[in-house]
């Protein structure tokens, strides 16, 4: 079992920022949709003694620390193996019906980056896994590179990493497919990109980065899922709730913008539509004009922050949102 001496390492990103939003005098239940290692929980469960914090991770390994971290929370503290996809579910399975905040960090932890044997990182040498739940069976990010065409792994490194040489990655891994010598460790694939991209002398960042983010990204579905989760907020909370999620790369902050304004009844659609076809519905009110990002003192003491971008919307009225 891994041990708690490791989330005292990690350092949530936003942590004011994000639980500014949240009515801590009021709350009665609040879902940390994206636990990890629980820092963003303890913080909630220490603003309020009455506040209770239902945690869902698909990691089992961080699952068990934040339940170690926060035992001593009692029955204040609830710890569920599921994806925040299934918050609908595990929300039911509680006899929980609606909740007063809901807050989603979607950064990958530092106890991931750090644990060589999920292959989330270059920096160690290891299987190219990349799965958040090692158990689910899912796909290796080993496999995908196997078993995807040329022009499917271009098409997922540039559309999930924004690489514009994607098409020069696929045709290098595919060759080496060809040859026998499948992509298999974090090593090879980062080597590999490196070959393809080369690295300036002084580059901060490494040239394999944008091609592990858009891996870890497909092996886990993350843009797939998001929009479906952030629908089921907005049905899950209380009037006057909050739900306030953290992304790290400009899809999922694209994803999140775009769906507030859907569901603060802001049409999408093309003007010449004689009716509605994005779904637009008043349901949320936003409170982010603009994402709020990191302080220059958070970013220079946690580099993995830098990226950051937070949004939040408050659920309306029912007679606000008829």
């Amino acid at each position: 079992m891994p041990q708690i001496d490791a989330a005292s390492r990690h350092r949530s990103v936003l942590l004011e920022e994000s639980l500014g939003f949240f009515d801590f005098a009021t709350a009665e239940i609040i879902v940390d949709a994206t636990l990890g290692m629980g820092g963003h929980s303890e913080a909630m469960l220490e603003r309020s003694e009455k506040v209770r914090v239902i945690g869902l991770d698909q990691d089992a390994a961080a699952l068990d620390l934040a339940r170690q971290r926060l035992s001593r929370f009692g029955d204040r503290f609830t710890a569920i193996h599921t994806n925040f996809a299934d918050i609908r579910s595990a929300l039911s399975d509680l006899g929980i019906g609606s909740v007063n905040g809901i807050l989603a960090d979607l950064g990958i932890s530092s106890f991931q980056i750090d644990s060589p044997e999920r292959g989330f990182s270059f920096r160690f040498d290891a299987p190219l896994d990349m799965r958040m739940d090692p158990d689910s069976g899912d796909a290796t990010a080993a496999e995908f590179l196997e078993e995807l065409s040329e022009e499917e792994i271009a098409n997922l490194i540039y559309g999930f990493g924004e690489e514009r040489a994607s098409r020069r990655i696929a045709r290098r891994i595919v060759k080496r497919r060809e040859e026998g010598r499948p992509v298999r460790t974090t090593t090879e694939l980062a080597e590999l990109v490196a070959s393809v991209l080369g690295r300036k002398h002084g580059e901060r960042i490494h040239p394999a980065t944008r091609t592990f983010q858009a891996l870890r990204i497909a092996v886990n579905r993350e843009t797939e899922i998001l929009a479906g989760f952030i629908d089921n907020t907005a049905d899950l909370l209380k009037p006057g709730g909050v739900v306030a999620i953290i992304t790290f790369h400009s899809l999922e902050d694209r994803i999140v913008k775009n769906e507030f304004r859907r569901l603060s009844g802001k049409c999408s659609c093309p003007p010449r539509l004689p009716v509605c076809q994005c779904g637009a519905v008043k349901k949320l009110e936003i409170l982010t004009k603009k994402p709020i990002e990191p302080k220059p003192d958070e970013s220079d003491a946690n580099p993995r922050a830098r990226s950051a971008k937070l949004r939040a919307a408050r659920k309306l009225p029912l007679i606000e949102a008829g």
